[in-house]
């Protein structure tokens, strides 16, 4: 039998229970000679005792459950020789009670085919594995509208058929690059083309699967190795792993994420190879032995230094919700994406998908077999697919306790790669202290040099309350200063616009800014919406013990209604991209050291308080 690889076209074959998925692969291997010697005696005998015609399925309903039952309850792969090729079929089930084993059916496959009933038509899950299939990724799909033989007028009803297959797809920017008529019973263009469809001319299914194509050949992406764990034999310390990706070779220098550890490659390991290989390609489980001992451990990824994944510990997760118990925000559980598992903590529920309607509603929570736009934060940073990177790496299974939750596709739209460490680029650099102590200045000031870093929603009221303050404190004595967002991108960060990366750039070079004032014995008001949770912290770690985080906090309809400028309505038009609270995500501190509520009070009383808070806490 051959063995399955990057070249081969893996199916996976889903739709509603009782829709015939699994009596079409059946039919479909006997067809094209895929079937084992002597199992169609096998099958007969086995329908007899069960007092049933021949029964197709039972080629792929391995338990004695799904026999009795007539469901299929796991997902079954098997091979199945076309003409073009060796073809992996996976069988999915359709019962709404084994939506997860479907998910995981899915996961790695390059085209599915979307069996549907030509009596019952479309019905609620089909819906759903429709939604799966475009939650998963999958832009080569073909529609097989079964049990045509059934029919009275099947012309009449394939094409009405179609035509709702093609408007529901559609909806979901999804395109059935193939609809077939099939009779999966008696085997009508599943092969060969049946002369009981002489209206139909488009290609038979085996035809059909031979046009699709596996996805883009993962040797020509960047190199990606999922670290699976390390042994050590000997004096050897192996590194086993799967390339999902590209070429490793020997001498290959590669970055291990998260950790950002590097090593280059002494020799390369591999099962079933009497001598060492020189390479290893996509698809492969190899063995790496590096020329220094460096810590690696399971979940990590390896990589070429200049083709490195993007790394977040915070993400937007697009999930098919799985349990009974709902998902809500605050709630934990484990992700499994690659050979990674960490903690996870529902941070936004933005959306719910009602997936017979495709209405979108806004809730605080996800039910059982809900379709969700949700955003995690992990408790270590992950690697994500960038954009020469295979999407499906962004698979993922969110785990309750060791039980499957859901499952989905994750991505940071809208959110940085953290992986940049601003590292000095020059070597021949020393820092030079200052003649003058910090302490000599904060006593001249008669305060202590701190940073005031206002962070909240366009319109939250963060630049009104600086120059509030500002004024304020100038009135009384106080050495301070605004750093404003407008001001410094018209000057320092002119160069910047809003991308994830940039607005990331922009936060570094303002808090390095502050945390110079803060050290001259000033107290700066620093006025950014500063989006991202990583980029505050980044600019604390910079004021070393001298910042303090202000949320601004307004509801978002109230920052639309203070909103002079027409930012808001922009966004929501498109005009303007990357809009926090819009089209960007904005995260809540989770313990800033004031919140200030303008929502409930006055600029004047909200003024008042951040005095008397700057006033206690910058005294010398």
């Amino acid at each position: 039998m051959a063995a399955e690889s990057s070249g081969n076209l893996r199916i996976v074959v889903v739709g509603h229970v009782d829709h015939g998925k699994s009596t079409m692969i059946g039919r479909l291997l006997h067809d094209t000679g895929s079937l084992p010697e002597g199992k169609i005696e096998e099958l007969r005998q086995m329908s007899e005792r069960r007092g049933m015609p021949l029964e197709w399925s039972f080629v792929l309903d391995s338990f004695q459950a799904e026999r009795d039952q007539a469901i299929t309850i796991d997902t079954t792969r098997i091979w199945l020789r076309t003409p073009g090729r060796d073809t992996v079929i996976i069988d999915a089930p359709g019962h709404r009670e084994f939506l997860k084993n479907m998910i995981s059916g899915a996961s790695d496959a390059d085209a599915a085919v979307l069996v549907v009933d030509a009596v019952e038509g479309m019905r609620d899950q089909t819906r759903r594995h429709a939604f799966l299939l475009k939650l998963l990724g999958f832009s080569q799909i073909a529609v097989v509208i079964n049990k045509i033989d059934l029919l009275d007028d099947p012309k009449a009803k394939f094409t009405a058929l179609s035509e709702e297959v093609r408007d529901y797809l559609g909806s979901l920017d999804l395109v059935a690059r193939f609809i077939i008529p099939i009779s999966a019973y008696r085997g009508d263009n599943l092969v060969n083309r049946s002369d009981h469809t002489g209206w139909y001319s488009g290609p038979t299914l085996t035809e059909a699967l031979d046009h699709f194509q596996p996805q883009r050949s993962a040797t020509d992406r960047p190199l990606l190795i999922q670290v699976q764990d390390v042994y050590k034999f000997d004096e050897r310390r192996i590194i086993a792993g799967r390339v999902t990706s590209g070429t490793v070779r020997n001498k290959d220098r590669l970055l291990f994420s998260p950790g950002d550890r590097t090593a280059s490659v002494a020799r390369i390991e591999s099962f079933g190879h009497s001598d060492p290989p020189t390479s290893a390609t996509a698809g492969e489980s190899v063995g790496l032995i590096l020329d220094e001992q460096i810590f690696v451990e399971r979940g990590q990824v390896a990589s070429l230094v200049d083709s490195a994944p993007p790394l977040s510990d915070v993400f937007r997760a697009q999930l098919f919700w799985l349990a009974n118990q709902p998902m809500k925000t605050g709630a934990s559980y484990r992700i499994k994406l690659g050979t990674a598992i960490a903690n996870v903590t529902v941070k936004a529920i933005e959306s719910v998908v009602d997936l017979d309607t495709l209405d979108v509603r806004h809730t605080d929570r996800v039910e059982r077999n809900d379709l969700a736009n949700v955003v995690l934060r992990a408790s270590t940073q992950l690697p994500f697919p960038g954009e020469r990177h295979d999407p499906a790496l962004g698979r993922f299974v969110l785990l309750d306790g060791f039980d499957v939750a859901g499952g989905g596709l994750a991505s940071l739209e809208g959110f940085p790669d953290q992986r940049r460490s601003h590292v000095v680029a020059g070597s021949n650099i020393k820092k030079v202290e200052s003649l003058v102590t910090r302490t000599e200045r904060e006593a001249r000031s008669g305060h202590r040099g701190i940073v005031i870093w206002l962070t909240g929603l366009s319109g939250a009221g963060k630049s009104t309350l600086a120059q509030g303050v500002d004024r304020l404190l100038f009135s009384r004595g106080f050495n301070s200063f605004v750093l404003d967002g407008d001001n410094l991108r018209q000057g320092l960060n002119s160069d910047l616009g809003f991308a994830p990366d940039q607005r990331v750039e922009n936060i570094r070079r303002v808090g390095e800014v502050a945390a110079l004032f803060a050290s001259a014995g000033t107290i700066v008001l620093s006025a950014f919406i500063s989006p991202y949770q990583v980029d505050r912290a980044r600019a604390r770690a910079a004021a070393a013990g001298s910042f303090h985080e202000i949320y601004v906090k307004a509801s978002i309809e109230t920052c639309e209604k203070r909103d002079t400028k027409g930012l808001y309505r922009k966004a929501r038009t498109g005009e303007i991209k990357e809009f926090t609270g819009v089209s960007a995500p904005y995260e809540v501190p989770v313990m800033p050291d004031l919140v200030v509520d303008t929502d409930m009070d006055d600029v004047s009383s909200s003024v008042t308080q951040l005095v008397e808070y700057i006033t206690r806490v910058s005294r010398v």
